[in-house]
């Protein structure tokens, strides 16, 4: 079946070790982490330091402190109606609770403020300055502010408050989601990290190539070609 043996041992040895070094990348050889998770942290850690919209966003806010609305939110069920209800308690607000809904009257502004300030410190690394609000876990009191503000800008849309909804909107992605997605990641630049994103990117080149000419030289050595097909002529 062997009909080009050289090649045929050469496509092996690479498959073989291809298959080792992917053994030890799935271990958990890299302070505890396997060689994806500790890339994917890496990569998480870079990119964190691009993404600090956070500050810039309080700032903007100043324009919708003093701006009175009212809105009625509805929640899956009366535990996060009630969790949302201490949030905007919290921030000054009246919420006035009812069964998995909550109305409220409030400085959009003022409600917008707390939110930030939250997502900061969670963005921060800084969990505890939310506990001591809430006394709930940073990540649970993000996603309740998440929740809490796709239903104000769904209630800001119906009433045609268009600029109000766009700016609240802002604050999920920019500010909510980024606090939530990278608490517990150390921020680092990526001219600290230049040498192991070399490595990462030109071994990510030979890796697939590796696999590549393995499995070309293995044909090869059973002795399957590419060849360019002979066009008939009529």
């Amino acid at each position: 079946m062997i009909k080009n043996k050289g090649e045929f041992i050469k496509g092996l040895v690479l498959a073989v070790t291809f298959f080792i070094v992917l053994a030890i990348m799935f271990s958990p050889l890299f302070g505890g982490l396997n060689a994806m998770e500790a890339a994917d942290q890496l990569f998480n850690s870079i990119s964190k330091g691009s993404t600090q919209y956070i500050g810039g966003l309080i700032k903007k806010n100043d324009a919708y402190k003093g701006k009175a609305v009212t809105v009625n939110l509805k929640f899956k069920d009366d535990k996060s109606a009630e969790t949302a209800a201490k949030l905007l308690s919290t921030a000054g607000a009246k919420p006035t609770q009812q069964a998995s809904g909550v109305a409220v009257s409030a400085d959009l502004g003022q409600i917008l403020d707390a939110c930030l300030k939250d997502s900061e410190a969670m963005f921060n690394n800084k969990e505890d300055v939310v506990k001591q609000k809430y006394g709930l876990p940073g990540r649970e009191a993000l996603f309740t502010w998440w929740n809490l503000l796709k239903e104000v800008d769904k209630d800001l849309t119906r009433q045609k408050l268009f600029k109000e909804s766009a700016f609240v909107q802002e604050v999920i992605k920019k500010g909510v989601e980024p606090g939530y997605n990278y608490f517990g990641v150390v921020s680092e630049h990526a001219s600290s990290k230049v040498g192991i994103l070399t490595f990462s990117l030109v071994f990510y080149v030979v890796y697939t190539l590796w696999w590549g000419i393995a499995v070309l030289w293995l044909c090869e050595g059973v002795g399957l070609q590419m060849k360019a097909g002979v066009k008939k002529e009529v």
